[in-house]
């Protein structure tokens, strides 16, 4: 069961209440791999007889498209941008997350409050504040933060979506050279991320190295978490440690309720 805590004080409305579901987030800057994790533990878990319910950053019904409109002037101010992003997610927790924990799913989630309250700190705002106007968020049952370094982000995001303007800081740090910004951007935001995670006991994750060995250790982890949601308990997968898995392997993979060590 997934008891009702928050950073801070709990928004209004909120039943202190007990849920079946559990809450899962994976953290991390961008590039760094998240949404392909979230989709390969979405048919994982799906496969393995739990429903899922994913979520993320700018998908409220509410201020999703408005923040999308509004970046494309590439003109918001930090303080506005964090209270949109803010009122985003809170229409999601209310509406989407709290929701689909009391109907007993597995709600994964792609980025939560930290990457915000990341990307603020960086930006100049008062990193007390904007905790502070986060407070409302539910504490989850596990974070997971994909950690990686520049040198290795890097490549990464040349070959696929290139150099995006706000992950590059242009809106706040001088020059037109993205490649630049974006080092100078991600160096000054990785710290954050490594602070944010010894603050709230993250687990991390060395990200530099392949799909499949960081998937694994997703698994590893959800399994302690979703252990005891199902009635009947999933029998532990026997392979030989020594031999790779496949895709269909690990995707089919069964849960095992045994904690890890």
């Amino acid at each position: 069961m997934t008891q009702l805590r928050f950073y801070g004080d709990p928004p209004p409305g909120i039943a202190d209440e007990s849920l079946p579901g559990r809450l899962v987030v994976v953290e991390g800057t961008d590039g760094v791999g998240r949404s392909t994790q979230i989709a390969l533990l979405k048919e994982w878990l799906e496969a393995s007889g739990y429903a899922v319910l994913n979520t993320g950053l700018r998908r409220s019904s509410l201020a999703g498209r408005g923040i999308e409109r509004a970046k494309l002037g590439h003109t918001l101010d930090p303080i506005t941008l964090n209270l949109f992003y803010a009122t985003d997610f809170c229409d999601r927790m209310e509406h989407t997350i709290i929701p689909g924990l009391r109907a007993g799913m597995v709600v994964l989630t792609d980025r939560y409050v930290f990457s915000v309250i990341a990307r603020a700190v960086v930006r100049g705002v008062n990193q007390r504040w904007i905790e502070d106007v986060f407070g409302f968020a539910l504490v989850p049952d596990i974070i997971f933060y994909l950690d990686i370094d520049v040198e290795h982000l890097l490549p990464r995001v040349l070959s696929s979506t290139g150099f995006d303007y706000w992950e590059s800081g242009q809106d706040f740090l001088r020059g037109h050279d993205v490649y630049k910004n974006f080092i100078r951007y991600q160096s000054r935001l990785l710290p954050q991320f490594q602070r944010l995670a010894e603050k709230h006991d993250f687990n991390v994750i060395d990200a530099r190295r392949g799909v499949l060995d960081i998937f694994a250790d997703l698994q590893a982890g959800i399994s302690d978490v979703v252990a005891g949601m199902m009635d009947e308990e999933a029998p532990a997968a026997i392979h030989d440690e020594d031999e790779p898995l496949s895709m269909a392997e690990i995707m089919t993979r069964p849960l095992s309720n045994t904690p890890m060590k």
